[in-house]
């Protein structure tokens, strides 16, 4: 079955929102880590909010001229995966970009049955990219399978990844990476059985 996967950029105390108020720079060999995960996907999850700032940023980026050569490859990856947007409601235009599939979901219910049919299907493992309720959804519902954290040397105020997990959430270290920048790279996997005897009930508003 493929994999929910959870990679994000974060802070000591695990800010998601407002990446321009920590993020000091990405070294090229924190892109080449990135993009070796990147390597592993062929389907992106994404909310509509950070569906737009996607759209607006990586179709620039696959110019010759823009960035390093590892940028330019993460972008053609982003350019060529099936990006599914979700939303609660179909009214709002999505800017148009290569592979895109906007999916409506009224529900907790309905999102958790699209994501278990989508993980059963053959293919790459699936990258799970924000926005911020979405992904604190998914990972409430139980579904992600493995987080990769890129978490820089800052701690700063803001909405945390997991502030609206209603039980304890256990997880287990995979592996570590050191970056020249100072950001640390860390893989965990969640310990199904201690955190399905806490399972709660869990609903959060898609973005």
């Amino acid at each position: 079955m493929r994999k929910i996967v959870l990679q994000m950029m974060t802070t000591l105390n695990g800010r998601l929102d407002d990446p321009l108020a920590w993020i000091g720079s990405v070294g090229d060999d924190q892109y080449q880590a990135i993009d070796r995960l990147y390597a592993t996907y062929d389907t992106v999850l994404v909310g509509r909010v950070t569906y737009e700032e996607m759209a607006s940023y990586w179709p620039g980026a696959l110019s010759e001229d823009v960035g390093t050569e590892t940028n330019r490859k993460m972008a053609r990856r982003m350019n060529d995966y099936r990006k599914l947007v979700f939303t609660r409601s179909g009214s709002q235009k999505l800017t148009e970009w290569n592979n895109v599939e906007r999916v409506v979901v009224a529900d907790d219910e309905a999102l958790a049955a699209y994501l278990l049919e989508l993980k059963a299907r053959p293919g790459g493992d699936i990258h799970l990219s924000g926005g911020a309720s979405l992904a604190q959804t998914v990972i409430g519902l139980g579904l992600v399978d493995a987080f990769h954290f890129f978490v820089y040397p800052v701690a700063s105020p803001g909405a945390t990844w997991f502030g609206a997990l209603p039980n304890r959430y256990d997880l287990r270290l995979m592996g570590a990476e050191t970056y020249d920048n100072g950001v640390v790279g860390l893989h965990y996997e969640p310990l199904e059985r201690e955190n399905a005897e806490r399972a709660g009930s869990f609903s959060k508003l898609l973005v």
